[in-house]
């Protein structure tokens, strides 16, 4: 009994830690949403180019963190 309330618990926990990585994170199709808002703002002449990679940037990093996180994750659970 205790080893499948400690599941239990290890399961919610793990719930919680995704729910606020992707707030804090976005998920990957936001990311690539906001992305092509940021490409159409430029191409109707509403952001400058100088803008426009600022935030393609901050998009592009925002990728990468997840990404090398989902990495992480995978990694974690291939050496419980």
């Amino acid at each position: 009994m205790a080893f499948l309330i400690d599941d239990l618990v290890f399961w919610i926990g793990g719930k919680i830690k995704d729910m606020a990585e992707e707030e804090l994170y976005g998920d990957k199709d936001k990311i690539h949403q906001r992305l092509l808002e940021l490409q159409a703002k430029l191409d109707m002449g509403e952001m400058d180019e100088e803008e426009y990679k600022i935030k393609e940037q901050e998009c592009l990093e925002a990728l990468q963190n997840l990404q090398e996180r989902k990495e992480g994750d995978n990694g974690d659970s291939k050496n419980e």
